[in-house]
């Protein structure tokens, strides 16, 4: 059975599957207090994760007409010169090819992104943003920075190199833990 974290939101069909707590095991209550801090901790990130980003969906849905999804994938696009294939979105979003055919599918519609023939294999596609794209995405980028910062204004400085310096030792620990 999932645990309902408060805040978080239900994700949409263009959107990757929600993360799902795990029961508490007996191995975990024997552990003691250790096991228990690490699952409030647990909690304590997805709450926090999905807070954040349940406030952000609902601004730029409402402020800008799109969904957060398609802007990330527009943010993975504006990083890199000369667009990239599906498969390097789908793997940078950590989402399936078929989501992401959805989500482009969208863009292009809207006339955000293109696709292209890629040049050495014709079975691939490259997806770049238009110039309207990068424009209404810079402009979206702008708010959604301004919008963050407003969530985090009240943390200190110091508290937020805290959190910032144990959540990249966390993403090293992860990625060492599950390579």
């Amino acid at each position: 059975m999932a645990a309902k974290v408060p805040g978080a939101r239900k994700r949409k069909s263009d959107d990757a599957p929600a993360p799902v707590a795990e029961p508490v095991t007996e191995q975990a209550t024997e552990r003691g207090a250790g096991g228990h801090a690490d699952i409030r901790l647990w909690l304590r990130l997805l709450f926090c994760a999905g807070r954040i980003e349940s406030v952000l969906q609902s601004r730029i849905t409402g402020e800008f007409g799109i969904t957060l999804s398609r802007f990330d994938l527009l943010a993975q696009l504006e990083r890199v010169d000369g667009g990239l294939t599906m498969t390097e979105v789908s793997q940078r979003m950590m989402v399936s090819n078929g989501a992401i055919t959805s989500l482009v599918d969208r863009l292009v519609d809207d006339g955000f992104v293109v696709r292209e023939v890629h040049p050495q294999d014709r079975r691939t596609n490259i997806i770049r943003l238009t110039h309207h794209g990068r424009e209404r995405f810079l402009a979206m980028a702008q708010e959604h920075e301004r919008w963050v910062a407003g969530l985090l204004d009240g943390l200190d400085d110091t508290v937020k190199a805290t959190l910032l310096d144990g959540l990249g030792r966390l993403k090293q620990h992860l990625e060492k833990a599950t390579a």
